[in-house]
């Protein structure tokens, strides 16, 4: 098989793990999330390295919700300085600022995407998040998240610490495809898979909305007709969403 073949033959089946074992909890956490649209609260989301992009996947696009908002810490991210990324995202200290920075409250989901589930940062931001009556739903790799210590004191991972974790049945070390005669595994899933999970929760969360009588505010295309009715959306929550 080309490793072509092999990479699409992996993601496919992860793809339909996620969609068979994972079910209950994505349809549990997508409860959440409709309680929080129903109380007027908000979806938000974290991630730490290339798991920042699961975050962004729920923030201004087509289809997304308009309550939807990214917890995006620079120093964390990877546009700037990625070695920094690696090291500062096992310091402790980090999640209280990160809440500080948006108008988070008892109501409100958050999601954190960490594959590895070990780090300091997305453990500690679990644990700060529930404090302050938040809903915490993880997105992690319990494959690798087991195989390998926490860097956090209480020596937790973060499937641990969360109300809920959501496994995106992927392998140890994330890359899954490999090469007769290169040395190295390539084609790491984590990112599509939990781009999956976090569009199938909004998507059922919506549907539970609307099966409850609710009409959720998602944006459309801009490439359409959704210019006016983006710009509404806009008006109505630039002060509360920092980053529109």
């Amino acid at each position: 098989m080309s490793a072509y073949d092999s990479f699409v033959t992996v993601a496919r089946s992860q793809f339909d793990q996620v969609a068979l074992t994972q079910r209950s909890a994505i349809e549990q956490a997508a409860r959440w999330v409709s309680e929080a649209l129903c109380g007027d609260r908000f979806l938000y989301a974290f991630g730490t390295g290339h798991s920042h992009m699961i975050a962004e996947e729920i923030f201004y696009r087509a289809g997304g919700l308009a309550r939807g908002v990214p917890m995006l810490e620079e120093p964390l991210m990877l546009h700037e300085n990625a070695i920094e990324a690696t090291y500062k995202e096992r310091e402790t200290g980090y999640a209280a600022r990160i809440l500080n920075a948006y108008p988070v409250a008892a109501g409100d989901v958050l999601v954190i995407a960490s594959n590895g589930g070990r780090n300091a940062v997305p453990i500690e931001l679990a644990l700060e998040a529930r404090a302050r009556g938040l809903r915490t739903v993880a997105i992690t790799n319990r494959a690798q998240s087991f195989r390998w210590p926490s860097r956090h004191a209480s020596g937790k991972r973060l499937a641990e610490v969360a109300d809920m974790a959501i496994d995106n049945c992927g392998v140890d070390g994330d890359a899954s495809v490999e090469i007769p005669g290169f040395p190295h595994r390539l084609g790491p899933p984590s990112s599509i898979t939990g781009m999956l999970i976090i569009n199938l929760i909004v998507i059922q969360a919506v549907e539970y909305v609307v099966e409850n009588g609710g009409q959720p505010e998602v944006f459309i295309s801009s490439n359409t007709s959704g210019d006016d009715h983006n710009d509404r959306l806009l008006r109505k929550y630039r002060s509360q969403i920092r980053h529109l």
